[in-house]
């Protein structure tokens, strides 16, 4: 080319989520049968919509206005539902004017650091979701910074940690809480959230909170909105209906502004997010008009209870499958969203590792996979060629700590239990394989 047209950040950006879909795909044609416990899609893995939902969804498709462009920032009624919904549970309050829509959370994510002054950073946590770290690194053009989650304690934020790198890194200037949290399925306690949101205030900061999974919490946990504790900090929280509904092809997040007019510079930021969506005209109208329909409805409210019911189930037998290698691994029992991440102890992935694979043209592939690769990677990629089931190496959700992330959305019991003992049996024949 004349001039060098790749953006600085360009290298920053990835997405090993479904980047191993094409690893997966060449074992696949190579005999492997697949099981895919890689991505978050709900339906993928095997969950129907009720009736219910599905009578809403063809009501308004029959009506034209389905069809046609929305107002930039989304839907009146929609926006004036959402507002109200917040305002319900006290805290802070918003109105119509605070709630934008976006084509789903990921696009919003990518508005929010897209539009950021480059020297601006934001901390996120560390395991981080990938579109919010690579987003926020490709802005700046450089890697992410990150606070840690600790494993040892339910992965939870390390708030010395946090407050320690805020403290002597000026160009911090913003910090992203994931709650739940992805990869992690941690709910974090308020006295968590209230010490985070008091360092925002301390230091001058917004808040990034992503709550996609707000409504997805179990095993007697309560989630904690930002809302609640956010006080005087100007604060985006962002919701959708991708994985609640779930509905992740509707592409339909939104995000909710809190303490707008308390700080100028804040607002002429959300202004510019503002113009960048006015640019794409509108987001998606249909999902828009179905989400108070939906949301409303007499049946809505037992309908999470039982996802959350299947979650919680799910959650504690994956618990008990892999909780006895303690020895081995660090696994922490989810209470949010639909993921488990599993980490190994320190010095028990070794490089010369392997677990048996029967076809020499699958070994020959596996064996140009694992050269120069990080040992969770290479676990990875042995449990695929191996078992089939394909999870993602933790190291590449923006972390410095060996494991793996899984899923909890097989909804075949059966499959589901097979599938962890496969895990738990991997381990133990990986390790001991040397």
């Amino acid at each position: 080319m004349r001039n060098n047209i790749v953006h600085i950040g360009a290298g920053e950006l990835n997405y090993e989520i479904r980047g191993i879909v094409t690893i997966a795909q060449k074992l696949q044609r190579l005999g492997v049968k697949i099981t895919w416990e890689n991505i978050g899609d709900p339906v993928a893995k095997g969950e129907t919509l009720p009736d219910w939902i599905k009578s809403i969804v063809h009501d308004i498709v029959q009506q034209d206005s389905s069809y046609a462009y929305c107002p930039t920032k989304g839907l009146d009624h929609t926006r004036e539902y959402i507002a109200a919904l917040n305002n319900s549970r006290g805290g802070a309050q918003i109105s119509a004017n605070d709630v934008l829509f976006f084509n789903g959370t990921g696009d919003a994510i990518t508005k929010i650091y897209g539009i950021l002054r480059r020297e601006a950073r934001v901390i996120g946590p560390s395991p981080a979701y990938s579109t919010h770290s690579s987003s926020e690194a490709s802005h700046a053009g450089l890697s992410p910074i990150t606070y840690k989650l600790d494993p040892e304690n339910n992965w939870y934020p390390d708030v010395d940690d946090l407050r320690n790198k805020i403290k002597y890194n000026n160009s911090i200037s913003g910090i992203l809480i994931i709650n739940p949290d992805n990869p992690t399925g941690a709910v974090y306690p308020r006295d968590i959230l209230e010490e985070m949101v008091a360092l925002a205030q301390k230091y001058d900061l917004f808040i990034i909170c992503d709550e996609i999974y707000h409504n997805i919490v179990y095993n007697n946990r309560v989630n904690v909105p930002l809302s609640l504790v956010i006080d005087d900090v100007c604060a985006i929280s962002l919701k959708g209906i991708s994985k609640e509904i779930p509905w992740p092809g509707s592409r339909c997040g939104w995000m909710e502004i809190y303490n707008s007019g308390k700080d100028p510079c804040f607002d002429k930021y959300i202004e510019s997010i503002l113009n960048a969506k006015m640019v794409e005209v509108c987001s998606t109208t249909l999902p828009q008009t179905a989400i108070p329909k939906i949301m409303q409805h007499p049946k809505y409210r037992s309908y999470l209870r039982e996802k959350n019911a299947f979650y919680e189930q799910v959650s504690n037998l994956a618990y008990e499958i892999l909780s006895p290698l303690k020895d081995l691994i660090i696994v922490n029992r989810t209470n949010g969203a639909f993921y488990m991440s599993i980490v190994f102890r320190d010095g028990v992935l070794k490089p010369d590792q392997r677990l048996p694979i029967q076809n020499s043209m699958i070994e020959e592939f596996l064996e140009g996979l694992v050269r120069n690769v990080s040992l969770d990677y290479r676990f990875v990629y042995y449990l695929l060629a191996s078992t089939g089931i394909c999870v993602v190496p933790l190291s590449s959700f923006c972390s410095d700590l060996p494991g793996f992330r899984v899923t909890l959305l097989e909804k075949d019991l059966d499959i589901f239990h097979t599938t962890f003992q496969t895990i738990k049996e991997s381990i133990e024949l990986y390790v001991s394989s040397c």
